[in-house]
């Protein structure tokens, strides 16, 4: 008689599901999560320095979700008085240049001197499927154990420049759970750099060399904003080449009008792989601080972005009260669908939808 085989798959007693839950537990659990949020609760444990807490107010702030625009708009009225006592940071590049790596080490030296960091990195999204991969947790491994760092991927979405819709509420609530450096990284999509640079103290623009990037960078739009220039990579056969770029990076900038600030922006190089230049940097940052501040230009350029923010404050409602008004809604897809027939023009249709909301 053939034996039986044994099979690795075999099904063993146990403890059925129904004995260790039930309806009501389950029910119970799905109350709690459906739970109304205490802001009041939220918003002490947040100004406690709780990243738990802080992570699920950010949550709120990037919610798209119509009831927790009252919530939001309250955690923000609490957190503000708190807020405007760190160091902003901006941080671009093309693809490739290291910006991840670059902020690891640079996080970490800041740790190592007593600073708390909040690092805000935006990831690009597909304009197909509007997905985002979200890796910079993934990328920063070492940081993101860190107590003294908190890091929040966000999706970038459709926002200009690659920053997320809400990056400037979050630097409020970052500011307001005790962090002193908040560091922004953005998609680096080039020419598009505006909006980051409009909520930032500092910012800096990495660079490579001896790939052709010498010459892209010498663009007006991207070197006017930059405070400093750091060429990363400047590492092993690499070395020279960086040391070159430093040099023709420093020629361009010098043809550049003095800013406003009196601040000569500066031409650095570094190596986050071996964490070579990265305190210089910071040096260099605190040293712009410092000028400014003496300038009273550091307080001025705060003044100038909160007004900037509330402009665009005022745009963003506008448009999303605007799509979100139910005959508008209703209209946008018999427009859409009468531009697809061509029997009319987007121009036309916008017009008409336009009218129909006054």
């Amino acid at each position: 008689m053939a034996k039986k085989s044994k099979s690795a798959l075999k099904k063993k007693e146990g403890v059925s599901i129904s004995e260790v839950t039930n309806a009501s537990s389950i029910k119970s659990i799905k109350e709690k999560r459906k739970a109304a949020i205490d802001i009041n609760t939220l918003v002490k444990a947040l100004l406690k320095k709780d990243i738990t807490a802080l992570s699920r107010a950010i949550t709120i702030i990037e919610s798209k979700n119509p009831k927790h625009k009252a919530q939001a708009k309250s955690i923000l009225n609490h957190c503000l008085p708190h807020a405007n006592n760190s160091i902003r940071i901006g941080i671009t590049g093309v693809p490739g240049v290291g910006k991840s790596t670059f902020i690891e080490a640079f996080g970490k030296h800041l740790t190592t001197i007593g600073k708390r960091i909040a690092v805000l990195a935006i990831d690009p999204s597909s304009t197909i499927t509007k997905g985002s991969i979200l890796g910079d947790k993934t990328r920063m491994e070492d940081l993101v154990k860190n107590e003294n760092a908190f890091i929040r991927p966000s999706a970038s979405g459709a926002s200009l420049g690659g920053v997320a819709r809400k990056t400037r509420e979050t630097i409020i609530l970052c500011e307001a759970a005790g962090f002193d450096v908040i560091i922004i990284e953005t998609v680096g999509v080039g020419q598009s750099e505006t909006t980051v640079h409009s909520m930032v103290d500092f910012f800096l623009l990495l660079k490579l060399a001896g790939a052709g990037d010498e010459l892209q960078g010498i663009k007006r739009g991207i070197i006017e904003m930059a405070d400093t220039i750091a060429i990363n990579k400047a590492d092993g056969d690499n070395l020279k080449k960086a040391k070159l770029a430093k040099v023709e990076f420093n020629r361009a900038l010098h043809l550049y009008p003095e800013k406003s600030s009196n601040w000569q922006p500066k031409v650095t190089t570094c190596s986050a792989l071996k964490n070579e230049g990265i305190d210089a940097i910071w040096d260099i940052i605190l040293e712009y601080i410092e000028t400014t501040s003496k300038n009273d230009f550091f307080n001025k350029k705060r003044n100038e972005q909160n007004k900037f923010w509330l402009i665009q404050t005022i745009e963003d409602q506008l448009k999303s009260d605007f799509f979100n008004t139910p005959k508008i809604k209703k209209a946008l897809v018999n427009q859409l669908q009468l531009i697809e027939n061509n029997k009319t023009t987007p121009f036309a249709a916008a017009d008409y939808l336009l009218k129909l909301n006054n």
